[in-house]
């Protein structure tokens, strides 16, 4: 029973963790916007933290001069996110 206290609260720090890293993520594509923001130390750093996962999508729906990527890596990480939480939820209900 401990352990599996435990195992849930690990994961859940992870599913904050994971919190946080989706507003990286939104961060990033209002800084794409804003490029004069985008060249200073936080948005550099942004960039940086969010850019790995975000590089995975580049390029996949462009029309014309609109990437609409980040709908599509929101939407996957959205989804990954609940079913992490929902997943989290069932361990803690044994």
């Amino acid at each position: 029973m401990l352990a599996n206290a435990l195992l849930i609260n690990v994961l859940l720090v992870i599913y904050y963790a994971l919190q946080v890293y989706f507003y990286f993520l939104i961060g990033s594509v209002l800084l794409s916007w804003l490029p004069e923001l985008r060249r200073t130390k936080i948005g550099q750093l942004i960039d940086r933290i969010a850019d790995p996962y975000m590089r995975i999508f580049r390029g996949v729906i462009v029309i014309g001069m609109f990437d609409f990527t980040p709908i599509i890596g929101f939407l996957i990480y959205n989804f990954g996110l609940r079913y992490f939480y929902q997943m989290i939820y069932l361990m803690s209900l044994q």
